[in-house]
Formats: C-alpha cells, structure tokens, sequence
C-alpha cells in the first residue's frame, strides 16, 4: 500500500512505515515457498519482532521483477526465539531444489536468524549469501524475557555469531539506518565481517520501504548470480 509523500512529509517517515507495516500485518502468514529449479536465484525474507512476512511484500515485488529470483517468505511468531525461527528456516530452505543460489535476507531480528542459521546449523551448505537490514548483532536494552533472552546486550549466542562470525565464507551485507532508534548506531547493526552501507535519515522500520535498501538487496542478489557464472566459466 503506498501513501501520499505529503503524509511522509507531515509524520516522518518511520510513522508512516509503521502504518505500512500495520496494513500488511495480515498478509502472507502461511509460508510462500515458490516453484524453482537449479540455478535459479532464490531470496528468503526473514520479518523481524512482532511483524508478519507480509511487511515485505513491496521488497519482494521488486527482487521478483528486477532480478527474477523467486522468493520465499514464512512468518513467525511473536516472541519465538532465535532457534525456533531458525528451524523454521531450515524446514523451509529444504524445501528448495539443491543447485538454486539461496540469498537470505533478514530485518532486524531476521537478520540475526539468517546468520545463526548459516554459522550453527550448516545453513553454509545452502546458503551463498546474507543480508541484515536493521540486525541487532551487538545486542539491545530489552528485558530478558522470550526473545529478549537472544537479543540483549549480553547474549551469549549474539557474542557467539560475532566471534565465530570470520570463520564463515558465506558473504554478508549489513545494512544499518542512521537514525535507528531501536537498533542504534553502525555497530550495533554491523556482524563484524562484510561490507557495510550506512543509509542517512532512515529509521528502524523505514528500511523495509526504502528505495534505496531494495537497491542493496537486488544489487548483492545480482552480484551473486554474476559470481556464479564466473566460477562456472573457470570450471
């Protein structure tokens, strides 16, 4: 659902990603698992904390039409750990056919899930690259509770995914917003290996709508496919 600019311009633009958010809520809550084959691109969109898959559905209209990868979404529950969600992941990246390139891309608490899958549980075997868009990797001020046991800025499995983050050679993209205040600053949004764009006056749930954060995406969605081929060719 896209609004007037002039509603951005009056409330802000994370108010206005939160009313997108509130309207895609109810979309997408069975998992979509699209036919494909080998070769094919396929992106995985992880939501994050008391969201639904449908909060991508712009994202994934334009990684559909842009690149022509096909992309899987689930949606999770609210307050299910970094584990859980991770082993519906699994369920799910099983179901695509060996030999398609698999990106997974990950907001805010998604992210986290994307790379705990590839770094704990074999998640290399499948997956050729990650991306975090608003990810908490050095943890944030929330109680202890449900999922918080994950996210806090003492968690041990965060402190695990950061140390144990270089001995990974799946690739990875953190994609941060400057005025984040939910996740803030670069290092606390940032894994600690790969590349890092920082966006200007962009908020927390802003980076699910913005122009410039899809571009990212259907960038490093292409680029691995242009890898792919190279590595073919040398072979």
């Amino acid at each position: 659902m896209a609004l007037p600019v002039g509603l951005e311009q009056l409330i802000g633009a994370e108010r206005v990603a939160l009313l997108r958010e509130m309207a895609l809520m109810a979309r997408d809550l069975t998992p979509v698992v699209p036919h494909a084959r080998a070769g094919d691109d396929v992106v995985v969109l992880i939501h994050g904390f008391f969201a639904s898959a449908g909060v991508f559905r712009p994202l994934r209209s334009r990684l559909e039409r842009e690149t022509g990868a096909r992309v899987a979404t689930f949606t999770h529950a609210p307050g299910a750990g970094i584990r859980r969600i991770a082993r519906q992941l699994e369920q799910l990246v099983e179901r695509v056919p060996e030999g398609a390139r698999i990106t997974v891309v990950g907001h805010s608490l998604g992210g986290v899930v994307a790379r705990f899958f590839v770094q704990e549980m074999r998640g290399h075997e499948r997956v050729t690259r990650t991306v975090s868009m608003a990810s908490p990797f050095r943890g944030v001020n929330v109680p202890q509770l449900l999922v918080g046991v994950d996210l806090h800025e003492q968690s041990e499995l965060l402190r695990r995914l950061r140390e144990r983050a270089h001995e990974s050679d799946v690739p990875h993209t953190s994609i941060v917003a400057a005025n984040d205040t939910v996740v803030p600053g670069a290092e606390t949004a940032s894994l600690g290996v790969g590349d890092v764009v920082v966006l200007p006056k962009r908020g927390h749930n802003a980076l699910l709508f913005d122009e410039e954060a899809a571009e990212i995406v259907i960038d490093r969605v292409l680029l691995g496919r242009r890898q792919s081929r190279e590595k073919s060719k040398r072979l």
